[in-house]
C-alpha cells in the first residue's frame, strides 16, 4: 500500500467500532479537590457563560459495558462506573502530579519516605448509609493489591506493608521502601465497600461513596444512576440522574448524539469529534491531563526484532507527524519517549532522537545485514485510530524494505495477548500511565514493566534504573528527575517500545452539557455537570 492511500480510507472505516481501548491499553480508558470543569468550561462553544442549573437527566453513550472481573484495570465501562459512583483518597489536577484532598483531607509523609499518615474526612458515607472509615481505605488498597484483579499499580499497593487503622479517621501506611509514586496509588484506588464486594464481583452492585448511586443495570445495554443525596460535597451533584447507554458501534453512537437521544458520548473517531467541534449545537471536549500514547511494540524474541538495529530502523522510518495530523487530527504531538509535556520526565531534546529519516533507516538495516522477514503488525480490529495508524506504519516500513502484514484482532483477544505477552511480532496500540509520576509506568504498565513486560524485554540495567526511579521519597523532586533521565536513556537505547505520539482522549457532546470533568485515567466525572 502506498503511504498516501490512508487518506482515502472510506468513512465506514472511521465509523467502525471506535471505542477507546481497555487499559489504554489498561493504562486509561474528576473533581480535583473541589475544583472542576465548571471553571475549565466557563464558556461553551458559543462563548456564552452559564450559571449551574440544578436537576435534570443526562443521557450518555459509551461503547462497552463494565466487566466486573476487570473492574480495577481501567477498562472503558469501569471508568464510567468509577467516575460516577466512587471516590478516591486524593485527586490529581489535570496539569500536574500534586495531590489535592478528596476523602483524605490532609497528610504527612515521613522524612525517610517509609510511612504516610492520612487524616480522613468524618462526614462521608457509602451509598448504603454506612460511614466511611480508615478500615475501608485499608480494605480498598488491599483489594487493589490482590493479584486476581490484575490492577496495574499492584506492585505499588503490594509495597504497602503496614496499616494502622486504630483511629477511624486516620490511616497510617508503612512501606517496604520509599515510594515516589504513592500518591498515584491513592489517586487511582477507588474506595470500595467491603460489605458488597461479592455483589461487585458478580456485577450486581457498585456501592461507593461517589456523587451518584447505581439504581439499575441491564448488562451490555444500560446503566442508570441517581443523585446521592448524602454526598459529602454540599449541593452536589447538580444532576438528578445519569443514564448510560451501551452503544458499541461508533456510527450509531454518533447518530444517537446528533439526534438528541444522548447528549454526551465517548468513543467517536477524532475526525468526527473534529467535525462536531465545528458544528453549531455541539462541542468536542479534549481530556487535558489524561494523555494517551500511541506506540509500536516489539516482541524482542522474534529473530529479526531481537536485533536492536532493526528496532532503530523502525524508529527512523515512522512518520509520526503524519499519524498525529491525519489520524488524530492534530490532537497531540510526536514523541520518542512516553512522557507528556506536563511530566517531570519530559525532555524535549531526547524527543528528537529519532526523527523521520528513511535513508538512515535503510543504512542501518544494510549495516546490520539482518534478513527481516514479513512481520505481523497486530492491532485491534474495528478501531479506526489503530487501523489507520497501522496502515501508515505499514507504508512507512515498506519504504525502508521492511514488509509488514496487518493483523487485526478482536479487542478482547488483543488485550489478552498484550497482557499475556503473546503478540508475535509488532503491534500498535495506546498505552497510558505516563501522565502520572514517571516511575509508575516502568513498574506497573504491562508494556513497560521492567520485571515482566509484553515485549519479553529483559535488562538488568533497565530494572535497576526503574527501581531507582521508583524508590525515592519525592517523585517529582530533583533526585527523581535525574533518575528519570536514566530510565529514558534505557528506553531510547533498547527501543523495545517505539513511541509515536501523545494524544488526548476526546468526548463529543451537545452544547447544553456543561461542567464535565475527568480524572487522569479518563474517568468522566459529572459531579459539577449541569444542563444549560
Amino acid at each position: 500500500m502506498s503511504s498516501s492511500s490512508v487518506t482515502s480510507l472510506d468513512r465506514r472505516t472511521f465509523f467502525r467500532g471506535a471505542g477507546l481501548t481497555a487499559a489504554a491499553i489498561l493504562g486509561t480508558g474528576l473533581l480535583g479537590a473541589c475544583s472542576s470543569a465548571v471553571q475549565a468550561q466557563k464558556s461553551g462553544p458559543d462563548g456564552a457563560s452559564g450559571t449551574p442549573v440544578r436537576g435534570g437527566t443526562l443521557k450518555t453513550g459509551i461503547t462497552a459495558d463494565v466487566i466486573p472481573a476487570t473492574f480495577l484495570t481501567n477498562t472503558a465501562g469501569s471508568t464510567t462506573v468509577i467516575g460516577l459512583a466512587y471516590d478516591s483518597l486524593v485527586r490529581y489536577p489535570h496539569d500536574k502530579v500534586e495531590p489535592t484532598p478528596r476523602l483524605a483531607k490532609s497528610w504527612a509523609l515521613a522524612p525517610d519516605g517509609r510511612s504516610l499518615t492520612l487524616d480522613l474526612r468524618d462526614d462521608v458515607t457509602f451509598h448504603s448509609g454506612r460511614p466511611f472509615t480508615s478500615k475501608d481505605a485499608e480494605f480498598s488498597i488491599r483489594t487493589y493489591a490482590d493479584p486476581k484483579w490484575t490492577a496495574q499499580l499492584r506492585s505499588t499497593a503490594a509495597a504497602v506493608t503496614g496499616f494502622d487503622t486504630s483511629d477511624p479517621h486516620r490511616l497510617v501506611l508503612t512501606f517496604a521502601h520509599p515510594l515516589g509514586n504513592i500518591f498515584d496509588l491513592l489517586d487511582t484506588v477507588p474506595i470500595l465497600d467491603s460489605e458488597s464486594i461479592d455483589k461487585l464481583t458478580a456485577g450486581e452492585a457498585f456501592v461507593g461513596t461517589g456523587p451518584f448511586k447505581l439504581v439499575s443495570r441491564t448488562p451490555n445495554s444500560s446503566l442508570t444512576f441517581e443523585r446521592n443525596e448524602r454526598y459529602w460535597i454540599p449541593e452536589r451533584p447538580y444532576l438528578d440522574r445519569v443514564e448510560v447507554s451501551i452503544i458499541p458501534d461508533a456510527q450509531a453512537l454518533l447518530s444517537s448524539l446528533r439526534s438528541g437521544q444522548v447528549s454526551l458520548v465517548s468513543g467517536l473517531s477524532y475526525r468526527d469529534n473534529e467535525v462536531l467541534g465545528n458544528t453549531s449545537g455541539f462541542q468536542s471536549i479534549a481530556l487535558d491531563g489524561a494523555e494517551l500514547q500511541v506506540y509500536v511494540g516489539t516482541n524482542v524474541t522474534h529473530p529479526a526484532l531481537a536485533d536492536v538495529r532493526v528496532r532503530q530502523a523502525i524508529a527512523y522510518a515512522l512518520d509520526r507527524d503524519r499519524i498525529i495530523a491525519e489520524v488524530f487530527r492534530g490532537s497531540g504531538y510526536p514523541v520518542n519517549l512516553p512522557w507528556p509535556k506536563t511530566s517531570p520526565a519530559y525532555d524535549e531534546a531526547r524527543n528528537r532522537t529519532f526523527g523521520l529519516d528513511p535513508a538512515r533507516a535503510r543504512s542501518i538495516l544494510a549495516d546490520a545485514g539482518v534478513a527481516v522477514p514479513t512481520l505481523p503488525l497486530t492491532y485491534q480490529a474495528g478501531n479506526p485510530f489503530f487501523e489507520a495508524s497501522a496502515q501508515i506504519v505499514q507504508a512507512n516500513l515498506a519504504t525502508v524494505g521492511i514488509e509488514v502484514k496487518l493483523d487485526p484482532q478482536e479487542g478482547a483477544t488483543f488485550v489478552k495477548s498484550l497482557i499475556g505477552a503473546q503478540l508475535p511480532g509488532l503491534w500498535l496500540t495506546f498505552h497510558s500511565w505516563a501522565q502520572y509520576v514517571p516511575s509508575t509506568l516502568n513498574v506497573s504498565a504491562y508494556p513497560f514493566n521492567a520485571l515482566k513486560n509484553s515485549s519479553h524485554f529483559e535488562s538488568p540495567a533497565y530494572i535497576a534504573a526503574a527501581d531507582a526511579a521508583w524508590q525515592v521519597t519525592d517523585g517529582t523532586g530533583a533526585e527523581a528527575v535525574a533518575r528519570y533521565r536514566a530510565v529514558s536513556d534505557q528506553l531510547l537505547e533498547s527501543l523495545f517500545l517505539i513511541e509515536i505520539g501523545v494524544v488526548l482522549n476526546e468526548l463529543g457532546a451537545a452544547q447544553q452539557v456543561r461542567g464535565v470533568d475527568w480524572t487522569k485515567r479518563s474517568e468522566i466525572l459529572h459531579t459539577d455537570t449541569y444542563l444549560a
